[in-house]
């Protein structure tokens, strides 16, 4: 599994080539402060479209611009492909129209939306190499009971019954041993390293000095998992005990 941290590193940018060095990140179209040192350092970096800050502050996408920015990058040799321009909590019609935009010569990566249909879940896996799964609507809150329930069933309805998925898929803000250890995914981000540098308090007596050190400690210490190999095939009825263990991680 890859695991993909988000940028920018927060904090003064002391040690920042040494944090990214050897990693994978995600760079944010809103947020490209540090694309040059990942685009030196990363094994592999992936681009986000930004749609979720854009909707946050109330702003459109412009996505002529993102396109541009896509198609700037992904020569370099770490570039490994771009999410999908999306509507945050948009209908799939919406969603579909944008995708069927998306210049084909381009990496591209859809997202499904936990609050869409299942049917949508499966033609997307069943199409492209790569689906990134989306926290959204009601299912917003990676982790919690009602998520897992959703994000269980949808699993059932796409896994084969050895487990697998029919492509990979990439958790988005999945990057929390608690979830991505119950998942066959290929691949997940968060900004948990990057965002949480910055706090000093969770580290206790032996706080690493530089943010670049802290989030380096948050990182080695996610790396130190991966995903499963097999969906394990948890009905809604299992998953109430299993949540209750995973409530404690």
């Amino acid at each position: 599994m890859i695991h993909y941290h988000g940028s920018p590193l927060s904090g003064p940018g002391l040690g920042k080539e040494k944090f990214y060095a050897g990693r994978h990140a995600l760079v944010s179209y809103a947020y490209k402060g540090d694309l040059a040192i990942v685009a030196e350092s990363c094994q592999s970096f992936i681009f986000d479209n930004g749609a979720f800050t854009a909707w946050k502050q109330g702003k459109p996408l412009d996505i002529p611009s993102y396109v541009a920015w896509v198609a700037d990058w992904c020569k370099h040799p770490g570039f490994d492909w771009a999410l999908v321009p999306d509507v945050i909590d948009g209908d799939e019609d919406a969603n579909d129209r944008l995708l069927a935009d998306w210049p084909a010569q381009l990496p591209g990566v859809p997202v499904w939306h936990m609050h869409e249909s299942f049917e949508r879940l499966e033609r997307l896996v069943n199409t492209y190499k790569t689906v990134a799964l989306g926290s959204s609507g009601e299912y917003s809150s990676p982790n919690s009971k009602v998520w897992w329930v959703r994000m269980a069933a949808a699993l059932d309805a796409v896994c084969d019954s050895s487990g697998r998925p029919p492509c990979r898929l990439h958790g988005l803000r999945m990057l929390n041993p608690a979830v991505f250890s119950k998942m066959p995914l290929s691949s997940a981000d968060s900004t948990n390293a990057t965002v949480n540098a910055g706090s000093k308090d969770r580290f206790g007596i032996y706080l690493p000095v530089t943010a670049a050190a802290r989030a380096n400690v948050i990182a080695d210490r996610v790396e130190a998992w991966q995903s499963a190999p097999v969906w394990g095939g948890l009905g809604v009825q299992a998953f109430e005990e299993e949540y209750k263990i995973l409530e404690k991680l």
